[in-house]
């Protein structure tokens, strides 16, 4: 997605007028590049780094949202089967492993995993509108047999980064004192 609008930051703003795919994607990819902000020129140390009571981490957020990425824009709506480094694990052992695994990571390994699962959920994404609009289910189901629409996955995923990306506000604030939305 190209847009000409960048902010400070260096995310691409939001569509203000545009159809429902386009005002989907391009809050989508603004809360991707937010958190990309919230982690950019982080080493390890600050990637790992824990406020207050909580267990939460800059690098525990990239592994998960890349984890998300590929849980619903692969695994869901496309119906492929988990992929490495998602496939080799025992969830029934951590259940928090993207959480958890994040601190043996370094910051290239967990920013390639991340911008990586962005970049294939795109291509999913891309490729699913070839043949269907929003409204379209995922491949997967659920155990009572309904199965979420794209736009429904569109939504849910600017949920999770909005979320995340609060997390992500307080844990960076914490770090070296930058703040903003």
């Amino acid at each position: 997605m190209t847009n000409s609008n960048i902010d400070d930051q260096g995310r691409p703003e939001p569509p203000v007028a545009s159809d429902e795919l386009s005002t989907l994607l391009g809050f989508l990819e603004f809360q991707r590049a937010t958190l990309e902000w919230k982690c950019r020129k982080l080493g390890s140390t600050d990637l790992r780094k824990k406020i207050a009571a909580s267990s939460m981490t800059l690098g525990g957020i990239l592994k998960h949202m890349a984890y998300v990425e590929n849980h619903w824009f692969s695994d869901w709506l496309i119906g492929r089967e988990k992929l490495s480094p998602w496939c080799e694990v025992d969830w029934s052992q951590d259940r928090d492993w993207d959480w958890n695994s994040a601190a043996n990571d370094s910051p290239e390994q967990l920013a390639k995993l991340w911008h990586d699962a962005c970049e294939l959920s795109r291509l999913n994404v891309a490729s699913a509108l070839k043949n269907g609009d929003l409204g379209q289910l995922a491949m997967r189901t659920w155990p009572n047999g309904d199965s979420p629409s794209l736009r429904w996955i569109l939504v849910h995923m600017i949920e999770e980064y909005a979320r995340h990306n609060g997390h992500a506000d307080l844990l960076r604030e914490a770090i070296d004192g930058q703040v903003g939305e």
